[in-house]
């Protein structure tokens, strides 16, 4: 059986850079340092990660205009600290992306305004979910979605924006929010402290899952919660402190056609 450790640890070095980011929505998370707004930019750029990556970036884009973005446009932790409820309606109501609408929107930002008012922070309420005998941060996740849902307006809440492991869902958009507040080097940008990123769950979408088969990492055919799951205790064996490493530097394989045919066939080969 080829040893992957050499090329994924290859890949990493070669890959995981801020120049390979572009188009990504994590890109609206860059333009704050302070933990308490990326956390929050964090958030809305991944609950709206779905559908073609230039959209993405105009409705995250469209958000944190209104929210406060890049420094000299305010702080978005600040601004929902001085907005009401009914405001927050109002400002959003012509919103629209995709399936989300402006209404579902707006309940996620109540949600975040009162969990912060109520915890001190999202991480505050992320990582008193996160229990020392978990071996993931799943059920730690479903309480965070749970809470956010019901501060949203019931457990129905912004129904294509929070998903959740407790529904079964591979939770794809939020495994990735928690990859990029957990970790911290080149590409994430990790303002959280209190999670332990050896609990972090691949964020399985399209790219990961082709990959994944590919390298024998899975032989399940569907992308769902198990199969996040196993890719992950996969990549553990060859990183186990840090198991979701290399998830940017491989999806940009399936992304990114500067980072294709060439590196993945080496991947393969074992050659670093």
């Amino acid at each position: 059986m080829t040893d992957l450790t050499p090329g994924l640890a290859s890949l990493y070095r070669r890959y995981n850079r801020r120049e390979f980011v572009h188009p990504d929505p994590l890109e609206i998370v860059y333009e704050y340092d302070a933990p308490e707004d990326q956390e929050i930019a964090g958030l809305i750029s991944a609950s709206l990660a779905y559908g073609r990556v230039a959209q993405i970036l105009v409705s995250v884009g469209r958000v944190m205009d209104v929210l406060g973005s890049g420094g000299s446009r305010g702080s978005p932790h600040a601004f929902l600290g001085r907005m009401t409820d009914r405001e927050l309606r109002e400002l959003f109501r012509p919103f629209k992306h995709r399936f989300t609408t402006g209404a579902e929107v707006a309940a996620l930002l109540i949600a975040i305004k009162r969990t912060i008012v109520e915890c001190g922070s999202l991480e505050a309420l992320f990582a008193a979910g996160v229990k020392k005998q978990d071996d993931t941060v799943l059920p730690a996740l479903a309480l965070f979605v749970e809470h956010l849902r019901i501060s949203a307006g019931g457990p129905d809440a912004c129904p294509s924006l929070l998903s959740s492991p407790a529904d079964g869902s591979a939770c794809k958009r939020l495994n990735l929010y928690l990859r990029w507040m957990v970790r911290r080097d080149l590409v994430d940008p990790g303002p959280w402290k209190g999670v332990p990123r050896s609990k972090l769950v691949v964020p399985l979408d399209t790219h990961m899952f082709r990959i994944a088969r590919a390298l024998g990492l899975t032989r399940k055919r569907q992308a769902n919660l198990k199969t996040a799951v196993e890719i992950t205790q996969a990549f553990a064996r060859h990183s186990p402190r840090d198991p979701v490493r290399f998830d940017f530097c491989l999806t940009r394989l399936g992304i990114n056609p500067a980072c294709r045919d060439k590196d993945f066939e080496c991947l393969l080969e074992g050659r670093a």
